[in-house]
């Protein structure tokens, strides 16, 4: 059974950064293709970014791009993202599953519970 559990997020003014995690159990983690999504209020699924855990290849959404980095521990089926100069229009719940490896949402597994990003003044 895929169980996926988010951690991480929290209130940050604009500018500010977090980290964000994702354990994974149930699945042979260094063979999927894996992404951060997210959903702010009132909005559709968004994606935020991919990685190929096989080769560590790594795709990000435009607005994301130079501030976001995702990253993994295959050996710990950890997935990361760390989220530098954090604006407002981040404001969202942050949720990871396996993907395939494209540039818009497309997942292949169910989502984690997710873990909440808040950037205010």
């Amino acid at each position: 059974q895929v169980q996926l559990v988010e951690s991480g997020g929290g209130e940050v003014q604009p500018g500010g950064s977090l980290r964000l995690s994702c354990v994974a159990s149930g699945f042979t983690f260094s063979r999927v293709v894996m992404c951060w999504v997210r959903q702010a209020p009132g909005k559709g699924l968004e994606w935020v970014s991919h990685i190929d855990l096989t080769g560590k290849t790594t795709d990000y959404d435009v607005t994301v791009k130079g501030r976001f980095t995702i990253s993994s521990v295959n050996a710990e089926n950890t997935l990361d993202l760390q989220m530098n100069n954090l604006k407002p229009e981040s404001n969202a719940l942050y949720d990871c599953a396996q993907c395939y490896k494209a540039s818009f949402v497309s997942l292949v597994s169910e989502r984690g519970s997710g873990t909440q990003v808040t950037v205010s003044p």
